[in-house]
């Protein structure tokens, strides 16, 4: 004699057996792909973002060099303006 629990198990596999249960297959199959082609696409462009984000910091550690040569330049360029107002005062004395 057959419990409930084993007549549940029956239906369950009746109901994948039917035409139904091969649709739910599919569905799922499809969804899977769907997540495997999202998740591809996904790390695609976490390649690309990463990328991009070591150009910028490259960029960056340029610009930064360039700011510190100009702000160099500016302070020996103030220095010898400095220097000549001095000798110029000194003339004027």
């Amino acid at each position: 004699m057959e419990s409930g629990e084993e007549t549940r198990q029956y239906k369950v596999w009746d109901s994948l057996n039917s035409e139904e249960g091969v649709d739910q297959f599919q569905l799922l199959e499809d969804k899977i792909d769907n997540l495997i082609e999202m998740i591809k696409s996904l790390k695609k462009e976490k390649e690309s973002f990463a990328e991009k984000f070591q150009i910028q910091e490259e960029k960056l550690a340029d610009l930064t060099k360039e700011v510190d040569g100009l702000k160099s330049g500016r302070d020996k360029a103030k220095q010898r303006i400095l220097s000549l107002l001095e000798k110029m005062e000194q003339i004027t004395e």
